[in-house]
């Protein structure tokens, strides 16, 4: 089951050929997504030779083949991690039964509800990454892109598998509306807000790449614990490609701080106009930009209380991060959490039944993750003899979602009035000038080797090839 057939038409290692009606399903649909690729997906890039790594098999090691292919060529397929027969439920109300490999009539619009929101993610990241070729800082980065604008590809192929094989003609249409979606469309938007947000420069990417793309790891370990066994195989796999993306994000974000600090120790100074005269990003740009991109990924854990969250654990649906490390019950009724609510102007924290605070929960686990990384970064200033550091914001600062939407918070938690959110607003948020400064420094820069003046080299190439590796050869 591991082994991929490139033979067929749609690369699979699910035996696809078995089951013509699924396959013509597909087949079908085939010519739509490609459609969908030329007109939103990365621009002018149809005839780069670029080097990208290709799945070829599910195996741990060595399943990723690197090469030169044309982008339109990239053979997106179905990948699913190998079986177990004997998998048991490890949560809910249906610990000790067997993993179903088909899905229960009971459960069949909820799972459909999960599929679908995962699905429409995969394509929105495409869309909103469009134009970034054009104004790729290096040869490196734009391969990067790339590479993640395939994945992301492929990770629409998985969920679109799931709807049309267990979903019926239900299924069918909604694989062909996660097409019709667009990210940012005034009458078809994306499910989920973040994903029609703007990603107009490359710090926002690297910010989405690093905080969004994190967030489709923990929502996609949370599916990897499933009961639905063919939805906890398929997000497996997605998870081992989800790792390069973060990868981009961190190191691209570190990458922009090690020049700044750089340039900040030739001219010493810690002036953000004099840096920004150097062609660099000051600091405070940069702390903006993660304030927008942390406060938005984390809206997408949903209402920091939530019924449907009860249900999709209780049910066996959805589990938690890293489900079979917990030691406590895995049913978890009876037991609580803490969740924040504001109180006569005052955060305070309250306790709620532990199952209808699982999306608190998983928000929490991606932030201890997240600040982690942002500790790496301040390791880069440490390192320059930079004294400023960067923090992420309070988890209530900036919501849109749940009990703490609307209201004006600091980045430290503080709640203040709609005067004092107006004033302080383009201190803690991306302004219209740190948008139009950023975008002034987006000249395309993709000579082998050759770096924008306002991002370091990275540390080491591409499956072990040289810096200036000819990683995209233009058509």
């Amino acid at each position: 089951m591991s082994t991929i057939n490139y033979g067929e038409k749609i690369p699979n290692n699910v035996n696809l050929g078995e089951d013509r009606t699924l396959q013509r399903a597909l087949e079908g649909w085939q010519p739509n997504f490609i459609n969908w690729w030329d007109d939103v997906g990365p621009e002018g890039s149809t005839n780069h030779d670029v080097y990208l790594r290709t799945a070829v098999s599910v195996d741990p090691q060595g399943w990723a083949q690197f090469g030169h292919v044309k982008m339109r060529d990239y053979r997106w397929g179905i990948f699913l991690n190998p079986g177990d027969a004997n998998r048991e439920i490890h949560f809910g109300d249906h610990k000790g039964e067997k993993a179903w490999q088909d899905v229960p009539g009971e459960h069949r619009a909820n799972l459909r509800r999960i599929i679908v929101t995962q699905g429409d993610t995969e394509p929105a990241s495409v869309e909103q990454q469009r134009h970034l070729g054009l104004t790729a800082p290096s040869m490196y980065d734009l391969r990067n892109l790339f590479q993640i604008n395939v994945e992301e590809g492929r990770h629409l192929w998985a969920m679109v598998y799931l709807l049309q094989k267990h979903f019926g003609r239900d299924g069918r249409e909604e694989a062909d509306a996660l097409l019709q979606r667009t990210s940012g469309d005034e009458n078809n938007p994306r499910i989920l807000g973040a994903f029609n947000e703007k990603t107009p420069d490359w710090l926002a990417f690297f910010m989405f790449t690093y905080f969004t793309d994190r967030d489709g790891k923990f929502q996609l370990a949370a599916l990897a614990e499933s009961a639905f066994d063919p939805l906890a195989r398929t997000t497996k796999f997605m998870l081992t490609e989800e790792a390069h993306h973060m990868f981009v994000g961190e190191s691209g974000v570190s990458r922009v701080i090690a020049r700044t600090a750089q340039v900040m120790n030739e001219l010493k100074t810690d002036d953000a106009q004099k840096i920004r005269a150097a062609g660099c990003i000051d600091l405070g740009t940069i702390q903006r930009y993660l304030n927008f991109h942390y406060s938005v990924t984390i809206d997408l854990f949903g209402a920091d209380q939530s019924s449907n969250a009860a249900i999709f654990y209780s049910s066996g649906l959805k589990g938690r991060y890293e489900e079979g490390k917990r030691t406590d019950d895995h049913i978890l009724k009876g037991q609580t959490y803490k969740v924040l609510e504001v109180k006569e102007g005052q955060l305070v924290e309250k306790d709620v039944p532990m199952l209808n605070a699982l999306n608190e929960v998983l928000r929490d686990d991606f932030i201890k993750d997240s600040v982690a990384g942002v500790g790496r970064w301040n390791k880069v200033l440490e390192k320059a003899g930079i004294p400023t550091r960067l923090v992420v914001p309070h988890k209530a600062f900036n919501r849109q979602i749940g009990a703490l939407a609307g209201i004006k918070m600091s980045p430290e938690g503080r709640v203040v009035n709609e005067i004092e959110w107006a004033a302080k607003r383009d201190e803690w948020l991306p302004s219209s000038e740190d948008f139009a400064f950023v975008a002034s420094l987006m000249g395309r820069v993709v000579e082998p080797g050759k770096f924008a003046g306002w991002i370091s080299p990275p540390v080491m190439g591409i499956n072990r090839q040289p810096v200036d590796f000819e990683y995209v050869r233009f058509g």
